[in-house]
């Protein structure tokens, strides 16, 4: 480890300063020479144009960057690493086959067409295109293999929707801002959601204004980046140098009237002294409310709640909604970045970049009806108060309010060297999130007496509370050293240094005290603290040349963490062209790792109560390091361990034309998964009063292998009338998304979280787009595929049982004190009894819910009224195509089910909480149930 540590300070070189003679040949698309092409050194006057057969030949510093423009054409930069670089210049519009990647390789620079690994850029264009009000939500119409979606009353969930690559949730996604590691966000998701038990970067922070590209390496990369790379890596690249600003205003609302958009975004800058630039970017939005409640079912919530159906029928009648509000939360988000870089020597460069963002999010928990009662003998909630409802004193009922107080900030400061032909670079990046909550309009419903015996809560609770909160923070240190050592083989090392920790913030007494805060409960005392961590990774990266078809590139890495030991990883890619670069033929081979998070080794929300005769309960999350854990048998959790085996092919037929195959083969061992609540009881000493029961826990649960292909083909510049029209088809197809192993580690794995983990994502994803320039106008089409999803539900049943139809010598019925599912109103209908009516059965293996295939479309209108104001309107859904769901037999038994139209409306009810959930349910969906959002933009520069 000492080793290791020395390593980390030991790379930066002190050498001697060199020129280097660079020729070559430019061509167009067509092979055609092109004379008169522009050639200047990055950051100079150096510059020389091309001869008439397209020819150059210039004398730059070792390390510097070429850069070839050319009017009528997309303007290229390649790094000075050879002796001769040619290059080809596509047509403005076109796509950029020669843009320079700097993700996936520790050594020399290469094209996207010269690289081993498959690579998506997606431009700041492309981006603005969609029409998407947040840059996470303009991916999912731009990345087939990327999902991400809002999931409706979700608590925190709210600041931060999950989102992943290949259907592997955010944990296995590595986030870079300028080549350097993003911040975790300190939000675990705990809601039954895609993405439950999982965290990652928040990347709807970053202002797309702020944004010149995105590389998404769409393989494994543990070995160049270190852990979270299993799925792949994703590298924001921001905007620089200075030519002028540009002030964007935004405008959206729903065809619904709401969900009004608002926002201002001012991305300029300005030079710095002769060779240094500054850009930042300004962004203020605010989102309101868009709502889509169902009209909830009587007979349900009578069932559910246990209630006269007279009382619920009365109440639905004047609010057929029952007060509920879901759909998308009123969101307000100011954001600030800044990039820079300026020449301090010859051979030494200054760079830095930082980020600030704030969000406010204000959702919305169920509403509290006044037939509403969480446990089978309490109290309804109109009985609740017997000196008045604090909330409402003619006590119509109530709703809580969930209000989340987002930070996220990171920054970068590094300087690049290049001496001899060595580049350095070396950088510290600092970064951090923190979330605090608010519940208002709720109260504490527990009974506990002050010293005077009257009510410390209920009537007498306060009715807003400060849950806590959350924060995570980074501090990263890295050193890359790479060198070109002959015009075949290149070389880099490095190290990187990097310190976590993670702060669970106590509530408030009166939002943990007893039940809680009604709606969410704060962090108690014994679950809050402060942990931290630390590791150092080494790694060496060789790509040999072997032809200038034939590459091959090798990688090894190895980490040393504080808490978990160490782990070596490595990797392997090739690439061959033939047939005259038209055809490319590329793979890889790499292990990987993915060490826990430290939310999800210390987070627990547990609740402590005492129940007669069994002593006192813990219920909720307990974390993986807690003598409750140990009780259950659970280990310790250990990091994931992954093998990824990539095989593509890549074809150029004709002009302007691009097609790519990867095929993706991704096992995960010792996946870390947070579990089902358990109902154990475990006593350890005749004198340990604690039990254990209904706690969910993280464990190294099971293995898993995830294949699929993935396709990207594009046809640009046909020339139709006096404009030019392009196309594009790109998808992902899942082949495998499932558990290959048996459940370790005591864990439990139910239906519901199996089929969030695997099947909640499309298999398929197809995005078919087109787009027309003519004059000052430009068109696009785009139309995004959501093949099926589907999950299997736990708890459906061929008959409702309600509170009292189980009989209380059943050893299972929830009205038994002695049964372990004793007051469980979330199973209360999720059996069924036998034709004796005395044992229990679950009918849920006979019926699944799919939801349904769809098409969204989108169409974009840019005008560019003249060289300085452009004016945009997006229409994103067109047809205003909604999730749709319905039931599937898995057999003949679940086929014989769905002919009782009673069962299938009691299924209903049960997984849309009455239909209170009827578009999304609580398994949330792959798009929208918002419809069609009109979007109009307007952009000045000056």
């Amino acid at each position: 480890m000492k080793r290791i540590a020395i390593l980390f300070f030991l790379f930066n070189t002190v050498i001697i300063f060199a020129q280097q003679q660079v020729t070559g040949v430019v061509k167009d698309n067509t092979g055609t020479p092109l004379p008169g092409v522009n050639i200047v050194e990055k950051g100079t006057n150096n510059g020389v144009s091309t001869d008439i057969d397209g020819s150059y030949k210039i004398t730059v510093k070792e390390g510097a960057s070429l850069i070839f423009t050319y009017v009528g054409y997309n303007s290229v930069t390649r790094l000075a690493n050879a002796s001769q670089i040619d290059v080809a210049l596509s047509e403005e519009g076109g796509q950029n086959l020669d843009e320079v990647v700097v993700t996936g390789s520790r050594t020399a620079q290469r094209s996207n067409t010269t690289t081993p690994l498959p690579i998506d850029v997606i431009s700041s264009k492309d981006l603005a295109s969609t029409g998407q009000a947040s840059f996470d939500k303009a991916l999912q119409y731009k990345i087939p293999s990327f999902n991400t979606v809002q999931t409706p009353v979700n608590d925190a969930t709210s600041l931060l929707d999950p989102y992943e690559i290949r259907n592997l949730g955010p944990s296995r996604t590595l986030i870079l801002i300028n080549g350097k590691r993003k911040n975790l966000s300190s939000l675990l998701y705990v809601q039954t959601s895609p993405g439950r038990g999982e965290t990652g970067a928040d990347i709807s922070a970053i202002p797309t204004d702020a944004i010149e590209r995105v590389e998404i390496l769409r393989d494994g990369a543990s070995a160049q980046y270190g852990s979270d790379a299993i799925a792949g890596v994703m590298n924001i690249i921001l905007k620089k140098n200075y030519s002028d600003s540009s002030l964007t205003l935004r405008s959206g609302i729903t065809s619904e009237g709401d969900g009004e958009m608002l926002g201002v975004s001012l991305n300029s800058g300005t030079t710095v002294g002769e060779k240094g630039f500054l850009n930042y970017t300004i962004d203020f939005s605010k989102v309101n409310l868009a709502n889509r409640p169902g009209t909830v079912d009587a007979e349900g919530d009578a069932g559910d709640f246990g209630a006269d159906i007279a009382d619920v029928q009365s109440f639905l009648a004047k609010h057929p909604d029952a007060g509920n509000i879901n759909g998308s939360p009123e969101t307000a988000a100011a954001k600030f970045l800044i990039n820079g870089g300026n020449d301090i020597s010859d051979n030494t460069k200054l760079y830095y970049n930082a980020a600030y963002v704030y969000k406010k999010v204000n959702s919305f928990a169920n509403y509290r009806t006044p037939y509403w009662r969480p446990l089978a003998d309490e109290p309804y909630l109109n009985d609740f108060f017997g000196n008045g409802n604090p909330l409402d004193p003619s006590y119509e009922g109530y709703v809580p309010t969930f209000e989340g107080n987002l930070s996220d900030y990171n920054g970068t400061l590094g300087f690049r060297n290049v001496k001899n032909g060595w580049n350095t670079d070396a950088s510290v990046t600092v970064g951090g999130n923190k979330q605090t909550y608010a519940v208002n309009n709720s109260v504490n419903r527990s009974s506990i007496l002050d010293a005077d015996g009257n009510e410390t809560y209920r009537e007498n609770s306060p009715i807003s509370f400060n849950p806590g909160g959350t924060s995570f923070n980074h501090v990263v240190g890295n050193i890359d050293v790479s060198k070109i050592l002959s015009d075949k083989i290149s070389i880099g090392f490095g190290s990187e240094f990097r310190s976590e920790n993670f702060t669970v913030i106590e509530g408030d007494k009166a939002s943990w005290d007893g039940l809680g805060a009604d709606s969410f409960a704060g962090n108690r005392p014994e679950n809050s603290g402060k942990w931290n961590r630390y590791n150092v990774g080494v790694y060496l990266d060789v790509a040999f040349d072997i032809t200038k078809d034939f590459l091959i590139n090798g990688t090894v890495r190895h980490e040393e963490y504080s808490d978990f030991g160490g782990a070596t990883v490595w990797k392997a890619s090739t690439r061959y062209k033939f047939l005259d670069d038209k055809i490319t033929l590329r793979g890889s081979v790499s292990t990987g790792f993915r060490a826990p998070t430290l939310h999800q080794i210390y987070t627990q929300k547990s609740q402590y109560s005492f129940v007669p005769g069994e002593g006192i309960q813990v219920s909720g999350i307990i974390n993986n390091v807690s003598p409750q854990a140990r009780k259950l048998g659970v280990n310790q959790l250990q990091p994931e361990k992954s093998t990824n085996i990539t095989v593509g092919l890549g074809a150029k037929p004709f002009n302007n034309f691009n097609i790519t195959l990867d095929y993706y083969n991704i096992k995960i061992e010792d996946r870390v998964t947070l579990g089902d609540r358990q109902y154990e009881f475990i006593q350890v000493t005749p004198t340990d009063q604690e039990v254990i029961g209904n706690v969910a826990y993280f464990s190294n649960a099971f293995d898993s292998r995830t294949s699929g292909l993935d396709v990207v083909t594009s046809y640009n510049n046909i020339g139709i009338g006096e404009g030019k029209l392009g196309f594009n088809l790109s998808g992902n197809i899942t082949f495998q998304n499932e558990r290959i192993s048996g459940m370790k580690n005591e864990s439990s794995f139910s239906d519901i979280l199996n089929s969030l983990t695997f099947t909640s994502r499309p298999k398929t994803k197809w995005i078919l787009g087109a787009n027309y320039e003519i004059g000052k106008f430009g068109f696009s089409l785009n139309n995004t595929y959501f093949g099926k999803s589907t999950f299997n539900q736990d708890g459906l049943a061929s008959n409702e049982v309600t509170f009292g139809d189980l009989p209380i010598t059943d050893p299972n019925s929830i009205t038994n004190p002695s049964s372990p599912n004793y007051n469980n109103t979330s199973i209360a209908k999720n059996f069924v009894r036998d034709a004796n009516g005395e044992t229990l059965r679950d009918d849920s293996a006979n019926l699944k819910t799919e939801f349904l295939a769809k098409i969204v479309t989108d169409l974009g209108v840019n005008f560019n009224a003249s060289e300085k104001l452009t004016i945009a309107l997006n229409i994103n859904n067109l047809f205003n195509v909604l999730p749709e769901w319905k039931f599937v037999a898995e057999n003949e038994a679940g086929a014989a089910l769905l002919n009782d139209a009673a069962l299938v409306k009691g299924q209903s009810n049960l997984i849309t909480f009455n239909q209170r959930y009827s578009r999304m349910t609580y398994d949330g969906s792959h798009f929208s149930q918002l419809g069609t959002m009109f979007n109009l933009s307007l952009n000045y520069k000056f």
